[in-house]
């Protein structure tokens, strides 16, 4: 990405991010992982019809995260913010902690982020089904806009994720069990104060070095999943692609803003 401006970087990190989910979730649609069901009773459909629904939902999901990666219509973004926002809410709606809601923060942020970048939803059907464009001008307040848009999603995603160790998520502590920590409780507890103190300072002043911290992070902690690791670890694309573009967004670029109107990066 060496030789592309910042709106290109963010466009192309944001895209890429997005079909990651996609595709990630998809996959567990393909192997009915059985938590589903779960999320199906919330829209009242029983374990028998969602074992038969899960393939057919995961191949959409799948259908849509290489469309995003080879045809980037803009409707499969906009899709994306609705399908992310609701499977992330059937959690807390199925019994779990609402920590699960926020600390996916990145499935319903990326494309959010990717759609203010390059011209918003609008409310023309016709541009729905239209490539998204990662060489159009955008301007200032834009920009401004999709990095405050990265900010409160990445703190979302790091406050969620130090609440579900806070409050000692069973699958998290072990891991910790896992990895060879003697006491994963304590373990947990200390991750957790550290990632919600993380998520404060990029909320009130993230810091650029400190920001690259939290995106290797981010990366590594979602190896340890000890079921389906490379699935979970696709499906936070979200997560990991939000951080990156944040990091990008918050480099030493000069964004300013001409009498023009267009963002200019030098």
């Amino acid at each position: 990405m060496l030789n592309l401006n910042l709106q290109q970087k963010l466009y192309y990190t944001l895209r890429f991010a997005s079909a990651m989910c996609f595709i990630g979730h998809g996959a567990f649609g393909i192997i009915t992982k059985p938590i589903w069901c779960n999320y199906f009773a919330v829209a009242g459909i029983g374990k028998v019809a969602a074992y038969h629904l899960m393939p057919w939902v995961g191949s959409f999901d799948i259908f849509c995260g290489i469309l995003m990666l080879v045809y980037p219509l803009r409707i499969v973004p906009i899709w994306l913010v609705i399908w992310g926002t609701a499977t992330a809410l059937m959690r807390p709606m199925s019994g779990e902690p609402f920590a699960e809601f926020i600390e996916r923060a990145g499935n319903f942020g990326a494309p959010l982020a990717l759609l203010m970048l390059s011209g918003g939803t609008r409310l023309n059907i016709k541009s729905w089904f239209a490539i998204i464009n990662p060489d159009v001008q955008t301007d200032a307040k834009v920009l401004s806009n999709v990095v405050t848009c990265l900010k409160l999603v990445v703190f979302l995603l790091l406050a969620g994720h130090g609440w579900l160790n806070l409050i000692e998520k069973k699958g998290l502590t072990g891991q910790y069990t896992a990895l060879g920590f003697n006491n994963p409780a304590i373990t947990a507890n200390i991750i957790g104060a550290l990632e919600v103190a993380a998520a404060i300072t990029v909320l009130i002043k993230p810091v650029r070095s400190v920001i690259l911290i939290f995106f290797v992070w981010k990366v590594i902690s979602e190896l340890f999943y000890p079921h389906y690791e490379i699935f979970e670890w696709i499906e936070r694309g979200g997560s990991y692609g939000c951080i990156l573009a944040l990091w990008f967004a918050l480099g030493r670029a000069e964004v300013t803003q001409p009498a023009n109107g267009n963002l200019q990066i030098g």
